[in-house]
């Protein structure tokens, strides 16, 4: 029987690094199992902030690719500043007060004339290109994932045009994300991104979101169906020799200037100073983009000697990060709109035998996930005290060399299955 077609626009691809690309690189990888064909459409020429030219290597071999150029600001702005421009394009956003004026101007200019994002030129062109390969093809659905949310107003036009059943992939939110308050938006520029979210909630066949909050937040706004798939791990065939003999605390993944845990970094400077032991032994290794004011945050707490910024590694190298630490750090601000915000990294770290210490707002998605597979640690940021002592347990079970994780329950988060959950949208909806 022959296999249902499904032309995929996304922005983020192998070369591209980061977590965006892993969602629908592992979609495609599953999808023809059952019974859908995946297309994928992309730029030819993408700004991409972080590159991993060994995802190409995970490419599925016979499936079709379109390519079509791209016209991106941060070409241009990088003529002002490449070093900003290219911080600011991976999400690197400075606290407000250390701003230069090239930084404030950047952001206004990103967020009021790019709406919604800096990929809206790509839109138009976009349209007409795939409107004539739909119908040349037969194509019957088509799938849009943002951000960059531009891509969502592709679908839009392309199911005006043509009636094409269309999917909405949120892999976060639009109008509530946290960096929406740092663009410094004009209120006729936050009206337009709230038509224009309304828009595709209303238009799209089906919404996909990754988390329960965000579907929470979608239903306030749409009576569309709304389907929670959340990302997800994928088996692999990384082997490392054993753990790290020192105790090693490590982050994998952007740490940006809003998502500095404190309350961490002073937990465990005076780890440090109250025990000999662990001070001798204790290592923070931060494994991707880190903001300066992270930096200076950890240094100014003392522990300039115990912390290892390695900088942004390919996705086998983050892996092994992963497996041979004692423990693996997942951070989220505190505030209530990152409650929805699931890192891709957390399904990895599920399977990396290495226990999770999560610090977050109450009642996060990640919490639950955490808790239910009884893989690690969560805490709140008014939590110090417990913090500290689940710190120091660790350490214990480390020194008396079992530090370990019980696993339960991982299978609902496996790359396959998740794909299965969208193939039945794609037949079905």
């Amino acid at each position: 029987m022959s296999k249902k077609k499904a032309l995929i626009i996304t922005y983020y691809w192998p070369p591209a690094g980061g977590p965006g690309v892993q969602r629908w690189l592992k979609f495609v990888k599953y999808l023809p199992d059952f019974g859908v064909e995946p297309i994928v459409y992309c730029p030819e020429n993408p700004n991409y902030p972080i590159m991993d030219v060994s995802l190409v290597n995970e490419i599925p071999k016979d499936i079709t690719i379109l390519k079509q150029p791209i016209s991106e600001p941060y070409g241009l702005a990088s003529v002002f500043s490449k070093g900003k421009s290219k911080k600011i394009s991976s999400g690197v956003i400075p606290k407000a007060k250390k701003q230069s004026l090239i930084e404030k101007a950047m952001l206004y200019v990103r967020g009021n004339y790019f709406i919604p994002d800096a990929r809206k030129n790509w839109i138009k062109p976009s349209v007409e290109f795939l409107s004539n390969y739909i119908k040349e093809h037969h194509i019957e659905t088509i799938i849009t994932t943002g951000p960059p949310h531009s891509l969502h107003l592709i679908g839009l036009q392309l199911k005006a045009r043509l009636g094409v059943k269309w999917l909405a992939d949120f892999r976060d939110p639009w109008t509530t994300i946290g960096y929406h308050k740092d663009l410094k938006l004009t209120d006729s520029s936050k009206a337009k991104h709230v038509a224009l979210e309304q828009n595709v909630l209303h238009t799209a066949d089906q919404i996909i979101v990754t988390s329960n909050h965000t579907k929470n937040e979608f239903q306030t706004k749409t009576k569309q169906p709304i389907s929670v798939i959340t990302n997800g791990y994928d088996a692999h065939n990384i082997r490392v020799e054993g753990k790290d003999e020192l105790f090693t605390l490590s982050h994998i993944g952007s740490l940006l200037s809003e998502r500095n845990p404190v309350v961490l970094w002073e937990t465990l400077s005076e780890l440090i100073q109250e025990h000999k032991a662990f001070s001798e032994v204790f290592k923070l290794q931060l494994i991707g983009v880190v903001s300066d004011d992270v930096v200076e945050s950890i240094h100014q707490n003392g522990l300039k000697n115990h912390v290892d910024v390695v900088g942004y590694v390919s996705h086998d190298e983050a892996i092994q990060f992963q497996m041979k630490s004692q423990l693996v750090l997942l951070i989220e601000i505190d505030s209530e709109d990152t409650k929805a915000i699931i890192p891709g990294k957390v399904f990895e770290y599920l399977i990396s035998e290495t226990p999770i210490l999560a610090l977050g707002p109450k009642d996060a998605d990640v919490e639950q996930i955490i808790k239910s597979t009884n893989t690690g640690s969560y805490f709140n940021y008014n939590q110090k005290a417990e913090l500290k002592t689940q710190l120091l347990s660790y350490f214990k079970a480390f020194q008396n060399n079992t530090l370990k994780v019980n696993a339960i329950g991982l299978q609902p988060y496996s790359r396959k299955t998740l794909t299965e959950k969208l193939a039945k949208l794609i037949l079905h909806t």
